[in-house]
């Protein structure tokens, strides 16, 4: 076996492909940012601190935290695309219509193709605060209705998604639950699209171009789809009583029950008994605790079957279900939490950058005569 066979590993399974002082992540010690703990981190502080470790390595003093409030809320507008928003199709996947609405608000852009590091967290701040414009307004229009207009200086993140979808003003307990939700996804090392937009910053291609390129790999079922297909799954199922037979049809048939499994975590994702206690605190305030009994006997039907432990996803989607969001919101949501890792990676990779560039291993034809 040569030397690149024997290096070869599928998927990349396994493969350390770059440095990084962003994220750890490994099955003993959980999920680390900067070396905070997520598990503690994301139920104590907003997502706007969490944005904020992310892009500079601490948390933020109390003037950081206000002056990044404010820049966050006066970059909110997206009024110069509405246009663009409202000629798309209503039948567009709101995937779709995010990647399309990122790629025109680069336009607006005065840092555009610059890729210093303080032109980085400019343009950072601005897609953070954009791209929950560009969900909920495009999310709207494609429904029929006129976009939230009117000062949200004084919202979160957080709290701005929720008017975006709902128009009303969210309860602060909502608000805090968001939070927590987005400081879960915001960031998870060298997953698809964080590498996709890795691998696209390194050709010194702008910020936005590697924004898009991770709405595109976020948007497959097998990464930042699973949310959504997790919540299918669980209105099909109906009750815990029925999850086990469920369960075993579906093995029996050789298919993939989403919301289980992780490359990464072989004995459990460090960020579930977070989501867990989310999904009973949800439950119990809107009088819908049957999706966490659900959850539970998956729980341990799968683990049982076949020593599977459930991941984000599975305890994520009845989250944002009992909160009123939309499922088709599941994947643009978590890409609004996860913009904020992909931002920290893109300005990383360009402050010492090497393409990245690997190697494949040619099963082709010998060589051949003309």
């Amino acid at each position: 076996m040569s030397e690149t066979q024997a290096k070869y590993s599928p998927g990349l399974d396994g493969v350390i492909a770059g440095e990084s002082a962003i994220c750890s992540v490994d099955d003993t010690h959980g999920l680390r940012y900067y070396g905070y703990s997520i598990e503690t981190l994301a139920p104590k502080v907003p997502f706007e601190d969490v944005a904020w470790l992310l892009l500079h390595g601490n948390l933020p003093t109390e003037a950081e935290q206000k002056q990044f409030s404010k820049e966050l809320a006066e970059n909110a507008s997206v009024d110069g695309i509405i246009w663009v928003l409202k000629s798309l199709p209503r039948r567009m996947r709101e995937m779709d219509r995010l990647r399309t609405g990122v790629s025109a608000v680069a336009a607006f852009d005065p840092d555009v193709g610059k890729y210093d590091h303080e032109a980085n967290l400019r343009k950072s701040t601005r897609i953070i605060s954009r791209m929950t414009t560009i969900t909920t307004t495009g999310w709207r229009i494609g429904k029929g209705m006129e976009a939230v207009t009117g000062s949200t200086a004084n919202l979160s993140l957080a709290g701005r998604f929720l008017l975006g979808v709902e128009g009303n003003r969210p309860e602060p307990w909502r608000v805090r639950v968001l939070d927590t939700v987005f400081n879960l996804y915001a960031e998870h090392e060298f997953n698809a699209s964080t590498f996709g937009a890795r691998v696209t910053a390194s050709t010194l291609a702008d910020m936005y171009s590697a924004i898009v390129a991770a709405i595109g790999a976020l948007e497959g079922p097998l990464h930042g789809g699973a949310n959504e297909q997790a919540e299918t799954m669980l209105r099909e199922i109906g009750s815990p009583e029925k999850a086990e037979a469920w369960v075993k049809d579906r093995l029996a048939k050789r298919e993939k029950i989403m919301g289980f499994g992780h490359r990464v975590y072989k004995h459990g994702d460090s960020r579930v008994p977070v989501m867990r206690g989310l999904l009973e605190e949800v439950g119990k305030r809107v009088g819908q605790e049957g999706r966490l009994a659900i959850c539970r006997e998956l729980d341990r039907v799968m683990e049982k079957e076949k020593g599977l432990y459930a991941n984000l996803d599975l305890y994520a989607a009845p989250v944002l279900a009992l909160m009123g969001i939309p499922s088709e919101l599941n994947t643009p949501l978590f890409a609004c939490a996860r913009v904020a890792g992909w931002c920290a990676h893109i300005t990383e990779q360009q402050d010492k950058n090497r393409i990245i560039r690997p190697r494949s291993l040619y099963t082709g034809p010998a060589m051949r005569d003309a």
